[in-house]
């Protein structure tokens, strides 16, 4: 809900609101508050309200870019991106969130400490070790361009990603989201609330962690077309959950909390 209010402030007493949809108490979202704050990804802005902390905006930003996803790809000439090293073994957590950033960038172990992904977006090497970083990339790595692999370890990089499986949970998705707004109308407003920000939000991750892979090893139209289905569903979260914490509350969203189709959120309400 934090990330969602475009680094405004957002007041606890709608938070707490939210929460409630997901049978979360107010003191678990209170102590929740003081343990974000403390580790420094929230902190208070005025009285009662509470804003994304500044080690966490740019790992948010990342997180939102799911919806320009499609324009940062471009043809691939079959080089791949790869990443090899990190922290040391005993550094658990630092090793924890290097992984994690390389999922979140569609990247696949190829060998025992080398992991690959085609070099398909845009910025080149460039562009993808400044993101990895953003996300928590260990500095120990190296990240470098990767050429020229003789014809089994092609074979057995181009096996990393299931690429029809890949366009089968699209499609599979894109059902189950159009599906969901065709019987929303019918259903109370704290269950459209609900209901959307489960599945909206399981959509998004899907995209977060989508390889984006280039053609011919995924159906890019097939992406494309669930990327538009989650683009419907989140203009329609974020409407629903517009009209949610206005009357849930009894009065309209405050001027804090900017909400509008023309000034979305990043990330969306479902994130």
């Amino acid at each position: 809900m934090l990330s969602v209010a475009g680094g405004l402030a957002f007041p606890v007493r709608k938070l707490t609101v939210a929460c409630a949809l997901f049978d979360i108490s107010e003191n678990s979202v209170r102590v929740t508050l003081v343990r974000l704050s403390a580790a420094g990804l929230i902190e208070a802005a005025g009285r009662g309200a509470y804003r994304l902390g500044e080690s966490a905006v740019e790992f948010a930003s990342e997180v939102s870019s799911w919806r320009t996803a499609e324009t940062r790809v471009r043809p691939w000439n079959g080089d791949y991106v790869a990443v090899h090293g990190g922290a040391p073994v005993s550094d658990r957590v630092g090793r924890k969130r290097g992984q994690r950033a390389l999922q979140m960038l569609g990247f696949r172990e190829l060998t025992r400490g080398l992991s690959v992904r085609p070099d398909n977006l845009e910025g080149g090497v460039e562009s993808v070790r400044a993101r990895l970083h953003t996300l928590g990339l260990e500095s120990e790595a190296s990240v470098f361009r990767a050429s020229a692999f003789d014809p089994a370890l092609e074979a057995h990089a181009r096996d990393l990603w299931d690429g029809k499986e890949l366009a089968a949970s699209y499609k599979r998705s894109r059902a189950r989201l159009a599906a969901w707004l065709e019987r929303a109308p019918g259903l109370e407003l704290d269950v459209q609330a609900r209901e959307a920000f489960l599945l909206g939000g399981s959509a998004i991750r899907q995209l977060v962690y989508d390889p984006l892979l280039p053609a011919p090893l995924v159906d890019v139209d097939e992406r494309r077309a669930f990327v538009e289905s989650v683009r419907k569903m989140d203009k329609a979260g974020r409407a629903i959950w517009k009209r949610f914490l206005g009357l849930g509350l009894g009065s309209a969203v405050p001027s804090t909390v900017q909400l509008t189709d023309e000034n979305p959120p990043p990330g969306g309400w479902i994130q």
